[in-house]
């Protein structure tokens, strides 16, 4: 018994209130040195979900994930983007330096053919990145993401209403974004593993560009025969 006690102790997953445990989950740089600073020197984990909580689109939450979209497509791994708001900007990417030969868009009709595309996506050997609107999603299907998530090992964001905030979640990652003066982009850290929620970090967005306008390169239109579980 005491080694298991041991153990799970190790497990940067189980957090110990008056201490802070360093992850040595796997992780991916978000490319912004001051952010990787407040999340212990890693970014965004990989094999889990993570979640930005935002009140309104086009805030800056698309460049809050550039770098880490320029590096996996350039390292040959797909982008999926699922349900999102606006078409992503095939020429703006293409000039950001994401290879657009990586992207995929996709968009389903219902919740059933949603979850079970994401699932796949996240499930799928080809994947790096997966980037999520999913509106409402009950407890348990954030818990099945997150099973699917660790089976792919890949990095998947959920952009969520910041009404979601006060509820517990099983992501691994939660960042609560706030637009602020001088186009800046406020992140306040909900939840990380190993440590305690409420570090922040300001991040410059003066030389954002429209990456979600009127074209994409690959579209994929649902619903999905069969889809339904």
């Amino acid at each position: 018994m005491s080694e298991l006690l041991s153990n799970l102790l190790q497990d940067a997953r189980v957090w110990q209130g008056h201490q802070h445990k360093k992850t040595t989950q796997p992780a991916e740089p978000t490319g912004y040195q001051s952010l990787d600073n407040q999340l212990g020197g890693l970014g965004w984990p990989k094999g889990a979900l993570s979640e930005c909580l935002l009140d309104t689109v086009g805030i800056g939450e698309l460049h809050l994930v550039l770098p880490l979209m320029q590096r996996v497509s350039n390292e040959g791994k797909t982008i999926f983007w699922l349900n999102p708001p606006h078409t992503p900007y095939a020429p703006a990417l293409a000039r950001e330096d994401v290879n657009l030969d990586h992207v995929v868009m996709v968009t389903t009709k219902d919740q059933n053919d949603f979850l079970w595309t994401l699932e796949n996506c996240l499930r799928s050997p080809v994947t790096g990145l997966v980037l999520a609107w999913p509106g409402t999603l009950a407890r348990r299907d954030v818990r099945r993401l997150q099973l699917a998530s660790e089976a792919g090992g890949n990095v998947c964001v959920l952009f969520r209403s910041r009404r979601h905030v006060e509820q517990n979640s099983p992501a691994a990652l939660r960042l609560e974004l706030v637009p602020g003066e001088h186009q800046e982009l406020k992140i306040n850290i909900i939840k990380r593993r190993g440590s305690w929620p409420g570090q922040r970090c300001s991040l410059a967005m003066s030389h954002r560009v429209n990456l979600a306008s009127e074209e994409a390169t690959r579209v994929i239109q649902g619903p999905w025969t069969g889809a339904a579980r």
